[in-house]
């Protein structure tokens, strides 16, 4: 596979996040070959650990294809981790943007450049009980579309068992050493969506399909079965209100009762 350049930043990062990768965890890599040679691309990137940033940003940099991540616009203002960001070519989201086609231009033209964009489709850390990929936002889809550039899944497991998600204390779980496992898949055939207009019922199916794909490279990581449904966070939550509604409702018809009854 030929190496592209890679730049000043992007190697100075590698000084600098490698070595602790390498002594701290062990590796377990597959599908690499399907990581483009030439050309712009899509990765769509499951999520869940603050540390798996890393542990895929490591497989993708010595595929010789780095990842310019989409990443909240806070962290380019100033400092080292300011200045990393935009001498790695990372591309800022501006999330007071409504305009989904504007906020995602700059990843169009990195991969029209020949450059990897990679997404995390789920938009924050899954909220899945048994850390399956959720429900995708539609941002990959759109770009996809726009691009037709080829969409690689990629599936990781193992940097949530050293920073679990959401857990009351951020921090390390070294030992014993754990491994990162990394796996990306072929391209998702995306070419009967192409030439459609990218309506919300397109673009969910589109988003539906690439975190399938996903998903499923994920059941191979973890050697189980996935859920035949992915976890709707909106769904849930809006359970859970309903729910809470309900109980409020219960614990107070014992008062009205009591209160009911003294007079």
């Amino acid at each position: 596979m030929s190496r592209h350049r890679i730049g000043f930043w992007y190697r100075l990062a590698a000084v600098i996040a490698k070595p602790p990768l390498v002594v701290l965890f062990k590796r377990d890599w597959q599908g690499m070959e399907h990581i483009p040679a030439e050309g712009g691309f899509i990765t769509a990137v499951n999520h869940n650990s603050y540390l798996d940033p890393l542990s895929y940003a490591h497989y993708q940099y010595n595929s010789g294809r780095v990842p310019r991540f989409l990443a909240k616009s806070g962290l380019f203002k100033g400092g080292f981790v300011g200045a990393i960001m935009r001498g790695t070519g990372q591309i800022p989201v501006y999330r007071e943007s409504t305009d989904a086609a504007t906020a995602f231009r700059a990843a169009v033209d990195a991969i029209n450049r020949g450059e990897c964009v990679a997404f995390y489709p789920e938009g924050t850390l899954t909220r899945d009980p048994d850390m399956w990929p959720m429900q995708g936002k539609t941002g990959a889809a759109r770009v996809a579309l726009l691009t037709k550039a080829p969409v690689i899944p990629v599936a990781q497991w193992g940097a949530n068992e050293a920073m679990p998600p959401y857990a009351k204390e951020k921090k390390l779980r070294l030992f014993p050493r754990k491994t990162l496992r990394v796996k990306a898949g072929p391209p998702v055939d995306l070419a009967e969506f192409y030439g459609q207009e990218p309506t919300a019922e397109v673009l969910r199916a589109v988003t539906d399909r690439i975190m399938a794909s996903v998903t499923d490279i994920l059941a191979e990581v973890r050697d189980e079965p996935a859920p035949a449904e992915p976890y709707d966070h909106r769904k849930a939550r809006a359970e859970q209100r309903r729910k809470n509604q309900q109980m409020r409702r219960r614990d107070a018809k014992p008062g009205a009762t009591q209160e009911d009854e003294g007079k």
